[in-house]
């Protein structure tokens, strides 16, 4: 008996995995002696002790065999996630090796156990010897051919995850690279305004765009960061649109210290942040405040980003549709699928505005 290729949860330990197969080898063995005792009216405890230890015997010795085989014929690689099938030809090998030895090892047990005198292969004349060995191999051939096909199978269904995956992390990195020239367009644009009506101003908003870019270089290039470091580059980037704006820009943050640590995605609120200053505050005379804060609820993170200006209902975008708002919902979709959200809509108060409010699985360091 053999449960050739492993293609159970790779988390699993391989010991608990080859005891399992063991318990699953037993309990097939036990209702197919309780049909042979019962068909040839032998005593069920004989039979049972004769196909058990057989059985048990020939699976030891063939996964074990195949086991070791493919863990020497792959010694040495470099990937660390070897196959454990050593292929046709060895498994040949193995299936007669460990059936000649299963089946001498286990009669041998079972007529301890039973007190009986059943010859063995080695005891037997040769027609008789090839008769067992026969017998016994086509339960292992049926085994290992059902196995390997499960193998085969799984290993078409981990490329086409693993194509899936690739698929989704360069649908990431094209929208992430569109990202970051948008912001950089804005705020040259800016800048260019700038230049022809206080030019020290903008000299000023040059040197801190040059200060923010090498800070966030580093930040774009990494699959995730913790929130403070998230949260330490919205404030040099609001930092950057207050020379810009002076006073009629003001922000205040607030994130937990218990949550500083928890990894998301780098920029993810920044193109809240140019959504807010572009659609919330330009267009109101006095300028306005943004408060961006971080909560937990459950096993989830909270990102809350308000803005104290026109609200929705003057905007040009009511519905969310900016390409900052719609470049963060793909990302989140892209990174976490149904776990993750956007949502958009007026904030409460006396100040009104608008809140944008993130929720994402949270996800320790």
């Amino acid at each position: 008996m053999h449960s050739a290729p492993d293609c159970d949860n790779a988390s699993v330990p391989q010991a608990r995995r080859f005891a399992s197969r063991g318990v699953k080898i037993f309990l097939v063995v036990l209702l197919v002696s309780l049909v042979f005792a019962l068909v040839n009216s032998q005593r069920f405890w004989t039979s049972l002790v004769y196909s058990t230890s057989i059985a048990l015997a020939c699976w030891l010795f063939i996964d074990a065999g195949r086991l070791v085989a493919a863990r020497w014929l792959q010694r040495g690689g470099a990937d660390g996630k070897a196959s454990q099938w050593p292929g046709w030809g060895w498994m040949t090998a193995i299936l007669v090796g460990g059936t000649f030895l299963g089946y001498t090892v286990g009669n041998a047990v079972a007529n301890l156990v039973t007190g009986h005198d059943a010859p063995g292969i080695v005891a037997s004349d040769p027609r008789q010897a090839l008769a067992l060995l026969v017998f016994a191999l086509i339960p292992g051939l049926a085994a290992t051919y059902f196995f390997y096909s499960r193998e085969r199978i799984a290993s078409g269904l981990a490329l086409a995850s693993k194509a899936r995956r690739e698929a989704a992390e360069n649908q990431l990195r094209l929208l992430e690279s569109q990202l970051e020239p948008h912001m950089l367009f804005n705020t040259l644009a800016n800048l260019r305004v700038l230049i022809g009506i206080d030019p020290p101003r903008a000299q000023a908003m040059l040197d801190q765009l040059i200060a923010f870019l090498r800070a966030t270089l580093h930040a774009s290039r990494v699959g995730m960061h913790p929130l403070s470091a998230e949260f330490a580059r919205l404030a040099d980037y609001l930092a950057l649109m207050k020379v810009r704006m002076g006073e009629r820009l003001q922000a205040r943050f607030d994130l937990p210290e218990e949550l500083a640590a928890v990894m998301v995605p780098p920029l993810l609120l920044q193109p809240l942040v140019e959504n807010c200053i572009k659609h919330g505050l330009e267009p109101q005379l006095e300028g306005g405040r943004i408060d961006v804060c971080a909560a937990r609820e459950g096993t989830r993170l909270v990102l809350r980003m308000r803005d104290t200006g026109v609200g929705l209902a003057a905007r040009n975008d009511p519905a969310g549709s900016a390409f900052g708002l719609a470049q963060v919902r793909e990302r989140l979709a892209t990174l976490y699928g149904e776990r993750a959200s956007l949502d958009l809509g007026a904030a409460d108060g006396a100040e009104g505005g608008t809140l944008a409010t993130i929720r994402l699985p949270l996800h320790r360091p």
